[in-house]
């Protein structure tokens, strides 16, 4: 594995993620979370809790590209992280946008922009994952190729 290369993966992947959050939640979606407020934290208690939740952020986005590159597949790497990328964002909308539209009063069409923008935001994180994260050829092939040489050579 490619240490390095994952962790500018997931540090780049992470400025995206703080970048179309800001889009996203103050542009985008801001007048559905108006329509919210009341039962939302008040916006100066969530900036105070920003720099946490930032951080737990980048942490996911490590774990985030560990997997990406635990399940490369060889493949074009954009390719595999948009496909990486849609099933993380479907399994975030399973476990986690149902979850909150059941918890508290959300509209449906908040949840359906919750599910749009996990699935879009995520196979974005996917792509650039994928663009940036590259193995260690050398590595591979050394390994195999002195497995396969007789042992009086080596």
């Amino acid at each position: 594995m490619n240490f390095p290369r994952l962790a500018v993966a997931a540090f780049a992947a992470w400025v995206a993620f703080v970048a179309l959050g800001f889009l996203v939640n103050t542009v985008l979606l801001a007048d559905l979370y108006h329509q919210h407020a009341a039962v939302m934290r008040p916006q100066d208690q969530a900036i105070r809790l920003m720099p946490f939740a930032f951080g737990l952020s980048l942490v996911g986005f490590f774990a985030f590209s560990y997997a990406y590159a635990k399940g490369y597949e060889g493949g074009n790497g954009i390719q595999e992280g948009l496909r990486f990328g849609v099933l993380v964002g479907l399994m975030l909308c399973s476990f986690a946008a149902v979850w909150y539209y059941l918890s508290w009063p959300a509209s449906t069409q908040l949840f359906l922009a919750w599910v749009i923008d996990f699935i879009v935001e995520f196979s974005i994180f996917g792509m650039i994952v994928g663009a940036i994260y590259k193995p260690r050829p050398t590595a591979t092939r050394r390994g195999s190729a002195l497995s396969a040489q007789p042992s009086a050579e080596r």
